[in-house]
């Protein structure tokens, strides 16, 4: 099939939300090239799954492609339309399994040394597409929060050190309370602006209660569910379940209700943990590795205004195959090895915020949880600055968002 035969019946096989929205875009679809339409439509067809964000984002890209005359479009689509594809994949079933077209397009694309051209296509599409997007305002700056070190008693290692040019470090916090402090800034903003998945919550232990405008998931609540898809992975990957290759298609194709979820029940919120688990490396079996991950994906799809994530120690340091293998039974938590990994985890939650609209705006606070180390980014204090005065995280908050 060529785009320009497609008709409404070609969706049938999308979830109601994704037919409708092919439907009704179904004039621009047809004009765009092959070597461009799969890709759009492996967005399109997981829309009844996307966080309102990715749904914004979707609708404001279709209008974006609307909104040109039909010269104008082929102007824009030039780049795509000069792509050289072969017969293979122009015959694939690119409408109901766009993501297996876009997979062997990357291959065919590197195979033929396309791969540049198509990589300087996107490119210059994606910044055009930036650049027509209306601006528009939060109804409250973003504020990110870290805690890293459950569990350490003693730290030598320099916590920080990539965040403090960016902040005011502070070394005298006195801790009381602080997890219950964050929690309740957490769940204040959360009742004040309650907008569907505009809060969250990751924890890499058990979460423990939050207000029920939070978004909720942690490392420990998904036991079963890891644990059942480790067994599914070491099947794969013993003699002859089929190795990397048939893994990785295993894991691009599972669904919430393979893993024990009901796929009723929040839907959304299922399709995003089994993403974590399946597209993550580690995610499975390290519990800071989960939170990183969790953190970063929420804030690139979700774009919350608010977002508390709180690393746990993690079990010891095993090979990648030790843990698969299942050999060793015996959990040993490395609190340690987890601070230092948290500490690179805050950094790198730092960055992500950065990518969102209002950035200029937002703030970012981390703590060494249980001590007195914290440090606070924010558009309204100095940056590479230290502060050994007395403070509690309430005011170390109101300094963060004021």
């Amino acid at each position: 099939m060529t785009p320009e035969a497609l008709v409404s019946s070609s969706f049938t096989s999308y979830p109601p939300e994704a037919k409708q929205l092919a439907s009704t875009h179904l004039p621009v679809l047809r004009q765009l090239p092959l070597a461009f339409l799969p890709l759009l439509l492996r967005e399109v067809i997981a829309y009844d799954w996307k966080f309102p964000a990715e749904r914004k984002e979707l609708d404001q890209q279709l209008e974006y492609l609307e909104a040109f005359s039909p010269q104008q479009l082929a102007q824009c689509m030039r780049s795509f339309a000069e792509l050289k594809l072969s017969p293979k994949l122009e015959n694939l079933d690119w409408v109901s399994a766009p993501a297996i077209f876009s997979e062997q397009l990357t291959a065919h694309l590197w195979a033929t040394h396309q791969v540049d051209a198509f990589r300087t296509a996107s490119v210059d599409y994606v910044h055009n597409l930036n650049a027509a997007k209306k601006p528009f305002e939060l109804p409250v700056p973003r504020l990110a929060i870290v805690l890293v070190g459950q569990g350490v008693e003693e730290n030598t290692y320099p916590l920080f050190k990539k965040l403090r040019p960016r902040g005011v470090y502070f070394s005298n916090l006195d801790p009381t309370d602080g997890h219950a402090s964050l929690l309740k800034t957490l769940g204040r903003r959360a009742e004040t602006y309650p907008e569907p998945y505009a809060h969250w919550y990751i924890d890499g232990t058990v979460a423990g209660p939050v207000s029920r405008e939070v978004t909720s998931i942690s490392y420990g609540a998904l036991d079963p569910v890891r644990k059942g898809l480790v067994d599914k992975m070491r099947l794969v990957m013993g003699p002859g379940g089929g190795g990397p290759e048939v893994l990785r298609t295993m894991l691009a194709q599972m669904r919430p209700e393979e893993l024990g979820f009901d796929a009723s029940e929040k839907p959304v919120l299922s399709r995003f943990q089994v993403s974590l688990l399946t597209e993550g490396s580690g995610t499975q079996l390290f519990s800071t590795t989960f939170v990183q991950w969790s953190a970063r994906e929420a804030l690139r799809r979700a774009q919350p205004l608010t977002l508390v994530a709180r690393f746990t120690p993690r079990q010891h340091e095993q090979s990648m195959r030790e843990l698969l293998a299942g050999a060793n039974t015996e959990t040993i938590l490395d609190a340690r090895g987890a601070l230092i990994d948290a500490d690179m985890g805050a950094y790198y939650q730092w960055i992500n915020q950065q990518r969102l609209p209002g950035s200029e705006r937002s703030s970012f606070l981390a703590w060494f949880e249980g001590h007195s180390e914290a440090i606070v980014i924010s558009s309204s204090l100095p940056k590479g600055t230290e502060s050994h005065s007395g403070i509690d995280l309430g005011e170390l908050l109101s300094l963060a968002t004021t």
